[in-house]
């Protein structure tokens, strides 16, 4: 759990951070995450987010913190995952005592104790009865921006639902990771916003509203559970009297509405139309502002969270910095320094030399292997050292640029 305080000007005035497997090891989390003995089943102790909410608070208070200076709040969570509170919980967590942390407040609030996560892969069945029942996945894509998908949170409250009956019936609220928070801080329910509410299946993304269709396919009374989604950048209303009493905070502060990860990337990193975001991880990950996306089978559209009638689209490539590392150690004799000289040393476009380098099966396109050709077009085994570096970086970027405008991504001259 991060913390950064900004001024007016956007300079870092705070920050600080909770470590969730050191600092709170008693929730017995490994990366901050409960593998079970499955391998699909992916969870979080609830509680131990909202202890470690209570712990980076009394971090920034014993440091001398004046939060009687913060005018406004907001922040962002893993998205996918969901918390699901009791019925009776609303009362509880709006009448919290200031004299007590907030997790001994809320500890009994919760009917499920550890929250399905983003990294969850045990709802193949309900993935395929939610295609099913919507007509096919491209025609879910088509409403909620993607297919279904294991970790997205239709179907995990599908399962919830499915396995356990009684645990879903005693559950009156609803909310994901961001909602969740921004609802600690609130002091009552907060609903969610377009862009997160875009990565559970649930959300029309065209309409801004829940699909019917999709919510009766996962769980029955699914929408009162729910709440009504909103803007991205809504002000909910103003902080809770609880952080009033307990640090000193202004009751004039206002929470506005918390979104996912990836949306808080594209709206920190100040995108704008036709201006694209790409993250060279283990994954690469390739975010855009889209004005009219077309939704395919392997990408993501979420709801804009700077101008709810725009888009963003999220693609995902396996094939990224582990593909570029074995290179380097094969042609550049594992320097990044030697790749850079030999990137430098031809020309853009390589002489017509492309290849495509795949060592896991690609998500986009579904492929695998390593396939060079020659300016001729023809298929060649190998290509000299510094020919295979360029082949590398030009292709992952061409399948890049590719995909994003069979998606409605437009080159801006």
């Amino acid at each position: 759990l991060k913390v950064i305080a900004i001024d007016e000007q956007l300079r870092v005035i705070y920050e600080d951070n909770v470590h969730f497997d050191k600092d709170l090891p008693e929730f017995k989390t490994q990366g901050g995450v409960c593998i079970h003995s499955d391998r699909l089943t992916v969870t979080s102790p609830v509680l131990m987010w909202v202890k470690a909410l209570d712990m980076i608070l009394e971090k920034m208070r014993s440091s001398g913190f004046n939060f009687s200076q913060v005018r406004a709040l907001s922040g962002a969570g893993q998205q996918h995952g969901s918390v699901y509170w009791k019925k009776g919980s609303i009362q509880i967590l709006k009448n919290a005592s200031s004299e007590l942390p907030l997790h001994q407040s809320l500890k009994g609030c919760f009917s499920v104790s550890n929250s399905p996560i983003w990294m969850d892969s045990s709802t193949a069945s309900q993935c395929r009865a939610l295609e099913k029942a919507m007509g096919g996945a491209q025609h879910l894509a088509s409403v909620t921006g993607s297919r279904a998908y294991e970790r997205f949170t239709g179907n995990q409250i599908a399962k919830i639902y499915s396995q356990n009956p009684e645990v879903y019936k005693q559950t009156e609220r609803i909310s994901l990771i961001s909602s969740f928070a921004a609802s600690l801080f609130l002091g009552t329910y907060a609903p969610i916003d377009y862009s997160d509410g875009s990565g559970m299946n649930l959300l029309h993304i065209w309409e801004k509203a829940w699909s019917k269709s999709c919510l009766d396919a996962c769980a029955p009374g699914l929408e009162e559970r729910l709440g009504c989604p909103v803007p991205s950048h809504s002000v909910l209303g103003p902080i809770s009297p609880y952080y009033s009493q307990r640090y000193g905070f202004s009751p004039d502060c206002k929470i506005v509405a918390f979104t996912g990860d990836n949306p808080a990337s594209l709206a920190g990193m100040r995108l704008q139309e036709g201006d694209i975001a790409i993250s060279l991880g283990t994954s690469d990950t390739l975010f855009l502002w889209i004005q009219e996306p077309t939704p395919a089978l392997e990408c993501h559209i979420l709801c804009n969270p700077v101008d709810s009638q725009t888009y963003m689209a999220l693609l995902c490539f396996k094939n990224g910095s582990l593909m570029r590392e074995r290179i380097r150690d094969d042609c550049a004799s594992g320097s990044w320094d030697e790749f850079s000289k030999a990137l430098s040393s031809t020309v853009a476009g390589n002489n017509g030399n492309l290849g495509f380098y795949f060592d896991v099966m690609e998500i986009t396109p579904e492929a695998v292997g390593i396939h060079r050709f020659n300016r001729d077009n023809q298929k060649v085994s190998s290509f000299p050292k510094e020919v295979e570096i360029r082949a590398l970086i030009e292709g992952q970027f061409m399948a890049k640029r590719i995909h994003a405008e069979k998606l409605g991504y437009k080159v801006c001259k």
